[in-house]
């Protein structure tokens, strides 16, 4: 059997994560909650989540210093995929996502399929994209 895949659902408003969550958690994957930024990070680093899915506008940390603390110093040896799914459609803020290396930026509203289809998509690629370290291990 294959191990499951962690995926953390970052999202301040609660009615939105309690769908994303469940719709995920229903296409067979694990699913770890945070509804503000500092809990993101800190799930992030407790939980090791294979992707993670950040929404932009939140307490605390705004999704973009989650993406950059994780980047900057990853908690993780593996490589974990990002996809920002936000509100902010404007071209600078897709542009800086890119730039702080985010893998995937979806804008809100999306279908559910689409976040799904992301997170399928980023799962393929991990085998591609391991780091040295998880390679000689």
């Amino acid at each position: 059997m294959e191990p499951s895949i962690k995926v953390l659902m970052a999202d301040d408003e609660q009615d939105v994560l309690d769908i994303m969550a469940k719709k995920v958690a229903e296409a067979g994957f694990e699913v770890v909650e945070a509804s503000d930024g500092e809990s993101a990070w800190n799930k992030i680093c407790l939980e090791n989540p294979d992707v993670i899915v950040l929404d932009l506008t939140m307490p605390g940390l705004h999704g973009f210093e989650v993406l950059e603390r994780l980047r900057a110093n990853p908690p993780s040896d593996k490589w974990q995929p990002v996809i920002i799914v936000s509100a902010h459609d404007e071209l600078e803020s897709m542009k800086r996502g890119i730039t702080l290396q985010a893998d995937h930026y979806l804008t809100k509203p999306c279908h559910m399929e689409e976040i799904i289809r992301a997170i399928n998509l980023m799962v393929s690629l991990i085998p591609q994209r391991k780091t040295d370290k998880e390679k000689t291990s």
